[in-house]
């Protein structure tokens, strides 16, 4: 064992030693997925970046710009940025006031029963995803600290540590570890961005060898303006209302909180998501014949910065992920424990025990996933897109108006969730996320025509 991946495991083993002392004080399923509702600004805010601040923006986003160059349909960090805004600007105080701790909570209230079990189904498989992008980045980690790992193998230990890191501690446990984790991180990228500078001869050297990648890739590279429009609409009115973010706000102490925290987590993350786009332009003139642009940032480090410090930015990628991961396991804990399996009459030992092993369900299901898949941000990409499109639209429509019932928002849920998965996997269109956006809302409208005003009450 190399002393890089000695100092590593340690650090992975601190994490895991937290969301056990942590876990003594999780008592209910408030306490699990919400952080027992009593986070204040720092903590909201850092866990919101933390949260989104992933495997995408660090290895994925990296790696593509090395791979492909920076033009218009490099979406990392700022459409996802833009929808951490949106979220504070939007959603966040009217989903606070409900009261809810999941999204489906929030169908069942507004369009009634029948609707929850769908929206719980429809949002699984895209935290399940998301999960997978980020243990197949904490596998990327693993082989850079010690070059003679196995992929697989590095991507089956990540599986099976973010596993039981989530299902120790939660949420609760989660936000304790963000502030230190966001912390770190900023700290390592910051280091590594000043390593690179000095191996290329200072600031004039690095924006001179980022000026020349970014001539290289062209001025439009051939994009049309839909295909454009697609590539940034996935990430923004994907995630918007993701339930990893919600989760967040709804774990906040008052509304303004919810707000505040989604506004400076997503602040946070356009500014700091920039030193990974950098690293990436100027990576290939550090590490030349690079044939996996996802092992940039990892390579960068272990070739660039001295042992303390390369375990120090290591850290750093594992508390992202660690963090990012723990949010997506515990989206699909929380779908499963309270909107598909248990009533309201079971106890909280019950509860608790149904979510973590429902946690580690996903972790296994996490893993095959990204064993057998192309690429951290392919992954992360069908997170975004895999169902959104029908939960946002219902979203909107349930918050802000009367207008539908449960059989529109079915309508959209369906409709939304088919019209991509038919577009994307057999290339029946050639904007499958615009179509099921707009499918989806047609259907709500007709359906809501159709069947007059909703029973349930909007926010």
């Amino acid at each position: 064992m190399t002393t890089e991946l000695l100092l590593l495991s340690l650090w992975v083993l601190a994490q895991l030693a937290l969301g056990l002392w942590v876990a003594r004080r999780v008592q209910t399923e408030d306490d699990f997925f919400v952080a027992g509702r009593r986070l204040g600004p720092w903590m909201a805010g850092a866990s919101v970046f933390a949260t989104w601040f992933g495997a995408e923006t660090c290895v994925g986003a990296a790696g593509q710009v090395h791979d492909e160059g920076l033009g218009a349909l490099s979406v990392e960090p700022f459409a996802y940025g833009i929808c951490l805004l949106a979220m504070g600007l939007v959603f966040a105080i009217p989903l606070w006031r409900l009261g809810i701790t999941t999204l489906p909570d929030f169908f069942a209230r507004r369009f009634g029963g029948g609707t929850e079990k769908t929206a719980a189904l429809v949002l699984m498989p895209a935290s399940i995803l998301w999960a997978a992008a980020q243990i197949r980045a904490f596998g990327a980690v693993l082989a850079g600290a010690a070059p003679g790992i196995d992929p697989a193998t590095g991507v089956a230990v990540a599986a099976i540590l973010a596993g039981i890191y989530t299902m120790l501690g939660g949420l609760l446990a989660d936000v304790v570890t963000d502030l230190v984790q966001g912390a770190v991180l900023v700290i390592g990228l910051v280091l590594l961005l000043f390593a690179v500078m000095g191996q290329l001869g200072g600031a004039s050297e690095l924006v001179a060898a980022a000026t020349e990648r970014l001539a290289a890739a062209g001025p439009s590279e051939g994009h049309g303006l839909l295909e454009v429009i697609e590539a940034w609409a996935i990430p923004i009115c994907g995630s918007v209302v993701a339930q990893e973010v919600v989760s967040r706000s709804l774990a906040a102490r008052s509304a303004a909180t919810a707000r505040g925290a989604a506004l400076a987590g997503g602040s946070l993350y356009l500014a700091v998501g920039v030193i990974p786009v950098v690293l990436g332009l100027v990576g290939a003139r550090l590490v030349p014949g690079l044939e996996d642009g996802e092992q940039l940032l990892p390579t960068l480090a272990r070739e660039h910065l001295p042992v303390g410090l390369f375990v120090l930015f290591s850290g750093a990628l594992v508390a992202a992920i660690l963090s990012t991961v723990d949010s997506a396991l515990l989206v699909v804990g929380s779908l499963v424990e309270r909107n598909l399996i248990l009533g309201g009459s079971a106890s909280d030992a019950q509860r608790l025990r149904v979510a973590r092993l429902s946690v580690l369900g996903a972790a296994g299901a996490a893993w095959w996933l990204a064993a057998g898949s192309e690429g951290v941000f392919a992954l992360v990409e069908l997170a975004s897109a895999f169902g959104s499109s029908g939960v946002l639209v219902c979203v909107v429509m349930g918050l802000f108006t009367r207008y539908g019932g449960q059989r529109s928002a079915l309508a959209a849920l369906l409709t939304g969730a088919l019209l991509w998965v038919l577009g994307d996997s057999l290339g029946l269109w050639p904007y499958p996320y615009l179509a099921s956006l707009g499918g989806a809302l047609l259907a709500y409208l007709l359906l809501a025509r159709s069947g007059g005003a909703a029973a349930g009450t909007p926010a």
